[in-house]
């Protein structure tokens, strides 16, 4: 056996930590509509998200705008986050039935799997609402990200299910994790960002186990086809984080805007460090090489 598909942390019994994980369930669950306090103004004097993880910061486009509407960009830009999370998440939740379909649902692990559909549900509601607050809309990807959606729900296996479900939970986490503690930010953005913490701590436990448990069995043309999908995955998800529609409605060129974001040393280093968990996760099992180390690259996640 390769010193590649050995690599990682020793793995729970599969039964067992669904066991775990759904008594973590049933202890700390939350309903969004009934936790935050949707009626509450949002004031724009305060900000969304830290100033030095803004897209632009840094850049003389930042320069440029005024307190104001660096606090409205800031906005902006948590809501475009929260819709590629609903994307994915929503592309998860049919990968996640497709996966409970194929086993036994009187198994621990596959009712697992249910439970953590029924949280996505609700954390989709949960970040539409955010994104209505926070005075954006939801527009539609690019159609060729939208497609490569379509395609990647319906071939996805399970190394990719769960490798892809932890690189969007990890990227989100890292941000939120951030934020919840931080009285600088909107109440509102630190109380979704409390509940999607929590329940994700547990879909991340789940996702990393699943993804070990399944990559090792892979043989090596799986995993190389794995490598390179997983790698436009992360590369279609993490260029789309900030839709350039946000710049306009600061008053920028959404196009010069798109590009000194892309390359605003500020903001890649914001998504590598945003990443390094899920990178050093799946680096280590071997997930992240050859050509789909590329598109991990190309997209700003390894420095």
């Amino acid at each position: 056996m390769t010193a590649e598909t050995t690599a990682g942390p020793r793995l729970t019994d599969r039964e067992d930590i669904a066991k775990r994980l759904l008594r973590g369930s049933a202890k700390a669950s939350f309903d969004p509509l009934v936790e935050i306090d949707w009626d509450a103004p949002v004031d724009p004097g305060m900000w969304a998200i830290r100033p030095e993880r803004i897209s632009l910061y840094g850049t003389y486009l930042w320069d440029r705008l005024s307190d104001a509407e660096r606090k409205e960009l800031s906005r902006l830009e948590v809501a475009s986050v929260a819709t590629i999370g609903i994307w994915f998440e929503t592309i998860l939740m049919q990968m996640l039935v497709r996966h409970a379909y194929h086993n036994d649902p009187t198994t621990n692990h596959v009712q697992y799997a249910y439970t953590e559909i029924a949280d996505e549900c609700r954390h989709t509601v949960m970040f539409a609402k955010m994104v209505q607050k926070l005075g954006w809309e939801a527009h539609r990807l690019d159609p060729v990200t939208y497609h490569l959606g379509r395609v990647f729900k319906a071939i996805a296996h399970g190394p990719l299910i769960f490798a892809g479900a932890l690189f969007v939970e990890e990227v989100l986490d890292q941000l939120q994790r951030e934020a919840v503690p931080d009285e600088q930010i909107l109440p509102l953005v630190r109380s979704v960002a409390r509940i999607h913490v929590v329940e994700e701590a547990r879909h991340m436990r789940y996702a990393r186990e699943e993804f070990q448990r399944d990559w090792v069995t892979r043989g090596p043309l799986n995993r190389a086809y794995s490598r390179i999908v997983l790698g436009l995955v992360t590369y279609y998800s993490a260029t789309r984080l900030i839709n350039p529609k946000v710049y306009a409605q600061v008053g920028l060129d959404p196009k010069e805007a798109y590009e000194v974001a892309r390359k605003n040393p500020h903001w890649i280093g914001t998504k590598t460090w945003a990443a390094r968990k899920v990178v050093g996760t799946l680096g280590t099992a071997g997930a992240i090489t050859g050509l789909g180390r590329y598109f991990w690259r190309k997209a700003g996640l390894l420095g």
